[in-house]
């Protein structure tokens, strides 16, 4: 009896100092990559430099302190942000929908974004309304982030008000990917009546990049993250809740209304202002929940959850690394990258799902 307790104990004991570990070891990685997302690219500037200038030093030379805090700073920034938040984001929709594949797009927020910029690509090319919208000053550096954000809006609204009428989740997922079908088709359907140039800039977008937000959109960008995050955290119990059942946890005492509202809400909103600054980035909100699922052998958001937000600002900051392959003026397209990095982690949890049976 007195071995059986002394085993559990190691055992308990061995698994938050192995959990201990793996958060150093994640923040360490994320040190490293916010640091090589700075220092590498088509100007490359040693690692020692760059901690000398983000510590307030001056660099050798001067391009480089200028290239770091023009360019790459808020480049790197951005993506830690947004790597967290779309992590996140689906960690809550696959807990919410019991679903491993569920990504935070499975509502249609995306396609909502996509509809809004479609929207402002043919009001710009009507004739005159172009000149009336810039003249307001809409059309601008933030046009597309208003007309993206405005998108994800409208669609989130119609899917929380869907959410107060339908009780069963598998139905509420089946909306949400319709609504999206539904988006995406009236998308088709205005780039028809775009000409090219406008056609080209809305693939641009599409395409996904961290390097369009300035550092006048950062703390617009930051302050939603961060709520976002806050809201995360506080529903951190009900999320394990939702683990056991839907059914389980109302005979626990979960408000099943208020606590789906309030996941879908953050989700959303996690997941829009991403895509409203930086475009439709896929996979990462996919991968990272299942492989800090493995990497820490449990399913306890109250560890997930920080687990998250590191290894997906960790992932980000890396799948833009590569978009920029040092010492080339060429730019990989970030949502190319993003999903040669999680197919496979997708297709790993297909094949362990199909042979664990």
């Amino acid at each position: 009896m007195y071995i059986i307790k002394d085993l559990s104990k190691f055992l308990i004991k061995y698994r938050i100092n192995s959990q201990y570990l793996s958060f150093v070891l994640l923040i360490a990685l994320l040190i490293l990559a916010f640091l090589l997302d700075i220092a590498l690219g088509s100007v490359q500037i040693p690692i020692a430099e760059v901690v000398k200038v983000l510590f307030g030093g001056d660099a050798e030379k001067v391009s480089w302190t200028n290239i770091i805090f023009k360019f790459r700073l808020p480049k790197a920034i951005t993506a830690t942000l947004a790597g967290a938040a779309l992590g996140v984001s689906g960690l809550q929709m696959q807990t919410i929908f019991r679903n491993p594949l569920a990504g935070p797009f499975v509502l249609g927020i995306s396609s909502g974004a996509s509809l809004g910029v479609a929207l402002v690509v043919l009001v710009a090319n009507l004739a005159g309304a172009g000149t009336i919208l810039q003249s307001l000053g809409i059309i601008g550096d933030l046009s597309l982030v208003i007309a993206s954000s405005l998108g994800a809006a409208a669609v989130l609204g119609l899917v929380l008000l869907v959410s107060h009428r339908v009780q069963d989740t598998m139905t509420l997922l089946i909306l949400g990917l319709l609504f999206g079908y539904a988006t995406s088709a009236l998308v088709s359907i205005l780039l028809q009546f775009s000409d090219s140039q406008r056609i080209q800039a809305y693939l641009q977008w599409t395409f996904g990049s961290f390097a369009g937000v300035t550092w006048r959109q950062l703390p617009v960008l930051g302050s939603v993250v961060f709520l976002g995050l806050l809201v995360v955290v506080a529903l951190s119990k009900p999320l394990n809740v939702l683990l056991v059942g839907e059914s389980y946890g109302m005979t626990l005492g979960l408000n099943l209304t208020r606590t789906r509202f309030w996941i879908l809400t953050s989700a959303s909103v996690l997941s829009g202002a991403i895509t409203a600054f930086c475009g439709p980035i896929a996979f990462l909100g996919v991968a990272v929940p299942h492989l800090c699922r493995s990497m820490f052998n449990t399913c306890d958001h109250r560890i997930l959850i920080p687990a998250v937000v590191i290894m997906g600002a960790t992932m980000a900051l890396f799948a833009d690394l590569l978009c920029v392959l040092p010492g080339n003026q060429m730019v990989l397209p970030l949502n190319s990258v993003t999903a040669l990095i999680g197919t496979p982690v997708v297709s790993w949890v297909i094949l362990r799902r199909y042979y664990a049976k």
